[in-house]
């Protein structure tokens, strides 16, 4: 642009120049009768002509140097357009690279999410299968316990052994007493488990259960027999003789069956004014444990 501006002054210059310098040549066209030489101008003249000749030159120069900076210029410009074309271009293939890599990396990217995604999946199955076999584990854990608790309930209870048999003893008759009076059996036969207490007369149940008693007795007719088989506080089952004048000796008893809980007494009372002849062989009281409840 400046060059450019250089350029329009000079030539306004060499025009103004011009017309000054065919001002001066109709001047001296007019004084042909005056013998000038060459040399012999107005001194003024001759050192504007010199001037204007200075100026052509440094003019002339000027044009080569505007035309040399001219042809530098469009060089510069052709150099920085090629230059821009070839950032341009570097541009576009790093964007086509750069492009393609982030294409490779969003592919990428979904795969990895699509399989995080079939991965979270299967995860939530994996904790949904284990959680059923974790309560499944549980149940079986339960009912393990459960058949371990009944196999050994059931070994408890065939382990659980009641037996027992005793005799009223004595050397003869036992009673009559003007009181009920409990019949204590003091001659053991058997007392498998230890429910029955030979001083007291009374078995005591070990366990629950269904257990079965009997008694037996033998007595003489000139008194009353009269043996009353009791449950805690309650009457079961019972056996007696009327007195009888003719009827030297009886023979009598009963049995039953028994749903007891553990701790429940069963005894054998004898009726006021009734009795039972003893020895080892006679009277007795006797019962088992059938089944454990």
């Amino acid at each position: 642009m400046w060059l450019r501006d250089t350029e329009a002054t000079w030539k306004m210059n060499f025009t103004i120049l011009w017309f000054v310098l065919l001002f001066c040549g109709l001047i001296l066209a007019q004084d042909e009768g005056t013998a000038i030489e060459t040399q012999s101008c107005f001194p003024d003249m001759c050192n504007l002509l010199k001037e204007f000749g200075a100026m052509r030159e440094k003019l002339g120069a000027m044009e080569t140097r505007l035309k040399d900076s001219e042809t530098r210029l469009k060089d510069s410009e052709t150099r920085l357009k090629d230059s821009e074309n070839q950032i341009l271009e570097l541009k576009n293939k790093e964007f086509g690279a750069m492009r393609e890599k982030l294409g490779a990396m969003e592919t990428r990217l979904k795969d990895s999410e699509t399989r995080l995604k079939d991965s979270e999946t299967r995860l939530k199955d994996s904790e949904t299968r284990l959680k059923d076999s974790e309560t499944r584990l549980k149940d079986s854990e339960t009912r393990l316990n459960d058949s371990e608790n009944k196999i050994v309930e059931l070994s408890n209870k065939e382990r659980t052994k009641v037996i027992f048999s005793a005799s009223a003893g004595g050397s003869g008759r036992i009673g009559p007493f003007n009181t009920d009076t409990t019949l204590i059996y003091r001659a053991m036969k058997t007392n498998i488990g230890n429910a029955y207490n030979q001083f007291t007369g009374i078995f005591t149940a070990p366990v629950a259960g269904v257990y079965y008693f009997t008694i037996f007795y033998h007595a003489g007719g000139e008194h009353e027999v009269k043996l009353l088989l009791y449950k805690n506080n309650e009457v079961v089952v019972m056996t007696r003789d009327h007195q009888s004048d003719s009827d030297t000796a009886d023979n009598g008893g009963n049995a039953v069956f028994l749903q007891l809980q553990q701790g429940d007494q069963v005894y054998v009372q004898m009726h006021a004014k009734s009795h039972v002849w003893g020895f080892n062989h006679l009277t007795t009281f006797s019962g088992f444990l059938v089944t454990q409840m």
